[in-house]
């Protein structure tokens, strides 16, 4: 099977981390066996020549994965209407949701593409049933709908059992420190009100972003005690899987999030899980805290957080969930679909 990727994200020698998730779903695809090309691009004229450059060696796809709506869903529809190629659409973007609110500032002009690309798709994949609603909520209709979870690396699965290693806990929390969507300073508010009734845990900020230094800034600020904080920059995957092997629970404070991959890697490696209700979180988490809480009452918001590291059983009765992410059963699952596609019976 031959199978086209349009994407806006990707890997490349500028951000090895963006799209990294579009990168994995082509691993798993070709690991069963498809023959699969990807345009990167977020304009519409390079997306046509890419396109022009493949066509001249004679390459036609079976099915096309549009990977967002977004300009390029000019070409599945093209593609469509020209060569009576199918596509599906896996959708990431969080500006459908309420809490983000960029689709609804769209004009009426590019809300009529975006429903118009997906009205054609043979079938809508969000990676979480959260998504699917926004998109609903916000006009978006499709032919079929259907979840699709991010691919999570091996080398994140944690099979011993954790042991005690010492009386310090350490919580960890990983994030691209965009404020607005993470509410990193939601979290430093609740450690630094947890700092002054115990010193016994750490807590380590893993990633970069745009908002990084302000949040450093602000944790400089709350002066939290000396020893506490441990700040890493960003990391290889490898690195964040070795310090989810190293952690008592993982924290994520977002205010949303369209999937948290960190989530799923964090099932992998088996790590107690304290989130906002985001993303995948009420299935995978073993801790959900409240949104009001974690953004504006870190009195509560601390009490979570020791519920997780002190007051909780261990992971060794916790269930071993880590063969939802992996690269077989999710590659296998969009074969599935793009079979589906090419007989029509979705």
């Amino acid at each position: 099977m031959r199978v086209l990727f349009l994407t806006p994200w990707y890997p490349s020698d500028t951000d090895a981390m963006s799209g990294l998730f579009v990168q994995k779903h082509v691993e798993a695809v070709r690991a069963q066996g498809a023959e699969v090309r990807v345009i990167f691009s977020q304009g519409w004229r390079d997306t046509w020549n890419q396109w022009r450059a493949i066509e001249r060696e004679g390459w036609l796809p079976d099915v096309v994965q549009l990977n967002v709506i977004q300009k390029q869903g000019l070409l599945a529809l093209w593609l469509k209407r020209r060569f009576a190629i199918p596509y599906i659409i896996i959708e990431h973007w969080s500006g459908y949701l309420p809490q983000n609110g960029q689709f609804r500032q769209m004009s009426s002009l590019q809300k009529r593409f975006y429903q118009r690309i997906a009205s054609q798709a043979e079938m809508i994949l969000t990676v979480s049933p959260a998504l699917q609603r926004a998109m609903q909520s916000n006009g978006i209709e499709a032919k079929a709908w259907g979840t699709i979870d991010n691919v999570v690396d091996e080398f994140f699965k944690f099979s011993e059992f954790r042991s005690k290693h010492s009386e310090k806990k350490t919580l960890l929390h990983v994030s691209c420190f965009d404020e607005k969507a993470k509410n990193v300073k939601g979290l430093l508010r609740a450690a630094k009100m947890l700092s002054e009734r115990r010193q016994d845990w750490s807590l380590v900020l893993v990633g970069t972003g745009v908002d990084y230094r302000d949040v450093r800034a602000y944790a400089d600020a709350l002066e939290i005690p000396e020893g506490l904080l441990r700040w890493t920059g960003e990391l290889t995957p490898q690195e964040v899987a070795n310090e989810m092997h190293r952690a008592d629970a993982l924290i994520l404070s977002s205010r949303y999030e369209t999937y948290g991959v960190v989530l799923a890697e964090a099932v992998t490696a088996r790590l107690p899980i304290l989130s906002t209700p985001v993303g995948i979180a009420e299935e995978v988490a073993d801790l959900i805290v409240p949104q009001e809480v974690a953004v504006s009452k870190p009195g509560r918001f601390a009490e979570f957080i020791e519920t997780i590291l002190f007051h909780q059983e261990r992971l060794d009765k916790k269930p071993d969930c880590s063969e939802r992410f992996t690269a077989e059963r999710i590659g296998q699952h969009l074969m599935d679909i793009y079979d589906s596609c090419l007989h029509r019976d979705i």
